[in-house]
C-alpha cells in the first residue's frame, strides 16, 4: 500500500498548487498516514518530504519515484493535497528520489537510509522547465538543386569540354525556372562553346557549305555567327524556355545500371522522353519542339538558296533529335569515364 504522512507543517490557509493534468486510474493515489517504520520491523525506515513550486505553493499530484532501496518498499506515489509524500517500511541502504511534475524540471535527491531512520527531506522546490524550441534546419529543394548544379558545372569531358546537362544523381532535385536559364547561359558563354562553334565554322568553310556566305574572313564570320546562333537558340529554347513553360527537366539522367541493351534503349529513348519537374517520365516536348523552333529560326539567317522553307526546318530538327540520341548513348557508355569531376554516386540507389 502507498502511504503518506500527515505532516504538521503548513497551516490550512497556505496556497496550494493542484495537479495540472488528470491522473489515470492506474496511477498511484496518495494516502495520508503516519510516516515511519511499520510495527515489528525495527530495521526498516521511512522517507518523506514536501514538494512546492517556485512561489512556495504546495504541489499536489507530483509523481515521486523511489529507487535503490530494498524490494519491499513502494516504488512510486503521488504527493497529497498538502504537497507531502512518504515511503514507509523502506529497507536501509542507498536510495534515490525522483520528483516529476508536468511543465517543471525533474528533481532528483540521493541519500542513504539507516536502519529504523525516519528520513525527512528538506522542502523540494519544483522549477519551471526552460522553454525549448526544436528548430529543424534543412535545405529547400531549390537550394539542393543549386548545390547539385555547382557540381554539374565542374563536369568537363577530358577536363575541357563542358558536360553541364548531365545528372549523375538519379533523384536530383528539379531545377527552378531561374536555374534552367542560368544553366543555359553558362553553357553558351563557355569559352569551349565558342571554340567548338569556331571549329565547325572552319570545316564548313573548307567544304564550302552554305555557299551563299562566300569565302574569306567575311564568309567565316557569317558561318560562325550562324553556328553560334543555332547553339544559343537551341540551348535556350530546348534547355530553358520550353522546359520552364512545360515544367520539364532538360538534363540527361545517367542510368549506369542494367544490361547493355536496356541502357542503350534508355539513352536513345531520352531524346524523345524526359523527366518532368514532378519526377515523372513524359514526352520530351521541350527537345522536339525546341529542335523545330531552332530549325525555323535558322531560316532567318541562312543563305536563301539553303533555306528551302519547311524542309530545312524539319531537317535541322531531325538532326537535332538524332544528335541528342547519339550524345545520350555516349553519355551512358563513354563520357562518364572521361569526366574526371563526375560525382561518385551509386545510380542503383534511389
Amino acid at each position: 500500500m502507498l502511504v503518506l504522512i500527515g505532516w504538521s507543517g503548513r497551516s490550512s490557509g497556505q496556497a496550494q498548487t493542484s495537479l495540472p493534468t488528470s491522473v489515470p486510474e492506474s496511477q498511484p493515489v496518495a494516502v495520508t498516514v503516519a510516516c515511519g517504520p511499520l510495527s515489528g520491523t525495527q530495521l526498516s525506515g521511512s522517507i518523506g518530504g514536501e514538494v512546492v513550486d517556485e512561489t512556495g505553493a504546495l504541489v499536489a499530484g507530483a509523481r515521486v519515484s523511489l529507487t535503490g532501496a530494498g524490494p519491499s518498499q513502494p516504488q512510486e506515489l503521488l504527493t497529497g493535497n498538502d504537497g507531502q509524500f512518504c515511503f514507509a517500511n523502506v529497507a536501509p541502504g542507498p536510495f534515490q528520489l525522483s520528483i516529476i511534475w508536468p511543465g517543471f524540471e525533474t528533481q532528483t535527491i540521493s541519500g542513504t537510509l539507516h536502519p529504523g531512520e525516519v528520513e525527512t527531506e528538506p522542502e523540494i522546490v519544483m522549477n519551471v522547465a526552460a522553454a525549448q524550441t526544436d528548430v529543424e534546419v534543412g535545405l529547400t529543394p531549390s537550394e539542393v538543386a543549386e548545390e547539385q548544379i555547382k557540381v554539374q558545372e565542374q563536369q568537363r569531358v577530358l577536363g575541357v569540354f563542358p558536360n553541364f546537362y548531365v545528372s549523375y544523381v538519379p533523384n536530383a532535385a528539379p531545377l527552378t525556372k531561374k536555374q534552367k536559364f542560368q544553366l543555359a547561359w553558362k553553357t553558351v558563354i563557355d569559352p569551349v562553346t565558342f571554340g567548338l562553334v569556331g571549329v565547325i565554322a572552319g570545316v564548313e568553310q573548307a567544304q564550302n557549305h552554305f555557299i551563299g556566305y562566300g569565302q574569306g574572313v567575311q564568309g567565316y564570320a557569317k558561318r560562325f555567327g550562324a553556328g553560334y546562333a543555332d547553339t544559343v537558340s537551341g540551348t535556350f529554347i530546348g534547355g530553358a524556355i520550353l522546359p520552364s513553360l512545360l515544367k520539364q527537366d532538360p538534363r540527361y539522367f545517367y542510368k549506369g545500371t542494367g544490361s547493355v541493351r536496356s541502357r542503350f534503349l534508355y539513352a536513345m529513348a531520352t531524346s524523345v522522353i524526359c523527366k518532368g519537374d514532378n519526377g515523372q517520365w513524359q514526352p520530351n516536348y521541350s527537345n522536339v519542339l525546341g529542335s523545330l523552333a531552332a530549325g525555323g529560326i535558322s531560316n532567318l539567317y541562312y543563305p536563301a538558296q539553303d533555306r528551302d522553307g519547311a524542309q530545312l526546318t524539319f531537317a535541322n530538327a531531325a538532326i537535332g533529335i538524332g544528335a541528342t540520341a547519339v550524345t545520350n548513348v555516349l553519355q551512358e557508355f563513354v563520357i562518364r569515364k572521361l569526366t574526371p569531376k563526375a560525382p561518385n554516386v551509386d545510380p542503383a540507389k534511389p
